[in-house]
């Protein structure tokens, strides 16, 4: 009998811990923008980056947009051969993968000659939605304890109405709400004021993380609060670690292979750097090849940034600079420069319930 209720007691137990394991346990999505498919990017970037993500063993991918470049003006095909190597790296290794639409996977216009076409065919590529949105490429997928909301930018449209019922609900279920788009709301890369339009109506739905590629650099600002009278409030942290309902974290990942192009400030280009109070706002940004890793839990949110330096082949047809020979280039120093090749963690932030 006494044998019989401890073996009963240990079976309990085991159950407890197991139910606390599951609890506890985390999902991890990986996030990459501005991939180097094609002719134009920096493929050696690339092919490093995408191959450290595969080795973090995610359940998810998330790519911010942009994945080919296409040498030439208004490309008149999409060469399977990008696609091939879309599936190999960005969408077969992964259990789920969501995509977002970057200007440069339409098709080519006036105002984006180079733009490669290839949209069509990498759609197919990705997860679906659990529940699309009200245009073709705007949706929600539930992706462990978080909620993942896809929002196309051309146009922009107020995403409101459909959005935030679906974070409400996924509020009340004690989820992290994280939403995607391809052009950043806040920037000091190349900076257009937006906080009257798509940052206002952003930072409205209080979302906990806002994903953005297009820029092709890293950015991190620290949580801020819905915009009031054409201003915001923001949360700083020398740590990197913030609670739960602080504001909403704004970054740019667009490291994934397309070529570095220095901030604006950096080029001097006064009509297009940033004000004082964004510069204020931000909280890291560099030049280098990255992705992030998303661990989230019930209790915490936490992001990794991997910085992925590659060895410069004199002797190769690459450079990751953005026209490599413009004389500014010869100030603007990339993150990797004077360090070994290989990946390492360039920073960490953390959201966490209070």
């Amino acid at each position: 009998m006494k044998w019989f209720a401890i073996k009963i007691i240990f079976l309990l137990s085991l159950v407890l811990f197991v139910n606390y394991s599951i609890g506890e346990s985390a999902t991890r999505i990986v996030v990459v923008g501005d991939t180097g498919t094609g002719e134009r990017a920096y493929h050696p970037g690339f092919m490093a980056v995408q191959k450290a993500m595969r080795e973090k063993n995610a359940d998810a991918l998330l790519h911010l947009g942009d994945f080919v470049y296409q040498p030439k003006f208004f490309p008149q095909s999409c060469p399977d051969r990008y696609i091939k190597e879309i599936k190999e790296t960005l969408s077969d290794p992964y259990p789920i993968k969501l995509f977002v639409i970057g200007d440069n996977d339409l098709a080519p216009k006036k105002w984006k000659p180079k733009a490669s076409g290839c949209w069509n065919k990498i759609n197919h590529l990705d997860s679906r939605f659990d529940t699309p949105g009200p245009r073709p490429f705007d949706g929600t997928r539930v992706i462990g304890n978080a909620l993942i909301g896809v929002i196309h930018n051309y146009p922009w449209q107020d995403p409101t109405s459909w959005l935030a019922p679906r974070i409400k609900k996924a509020r009340e279920k004690g989820m992290w709400i994280i939403l995607a788009v391809h052009e950043p709301a806040i920037t000091t890369a190349w900076y257009l004021d937006k906080r009257d339009t798509v940052l206002k109506q952003l930072n409205a739905l209080k979302p906990d993380l806002v994903l953005a590629g297009n820029q092709h650099s890293y950015e991190r600002f620290h949580p801020m609060s819905p915009i009031e009278e054409n201003t915001f409030k923001v949360v700083k942290s020398v740590s990197g670690k913030y609670h739960s309902g602080d504001g909403t974290m704004h970054i740019v990942s667009g490291g994934g292979g397309a070529t570095f192009k220095p901030f604006a400030d950096q080029q001097n280009k006064d009509k297009r750097t940033a004000p004082k109070d964004v510069f204020d706002a931000l909280a890291n940004r560099a030049l280098m090849n990255h992705f992030i890793t998303l661990d989230i839990s019930k209790e915490k949110l936490e992001g990794t940034v991997w910085r992925v330096c590659v060895k410069d082949d004199p002797d190769d047809e690459w450079n990751p600079r953005w026209k490599w020979d413009k004389k500014f280039w010869r100030s603007i120093p990339l993150e990797c420069d004077g360090k070994p090749d290989g990946v390492s963690v360039y920073e960490t932030f953390r959201f966490s319930r209070q």
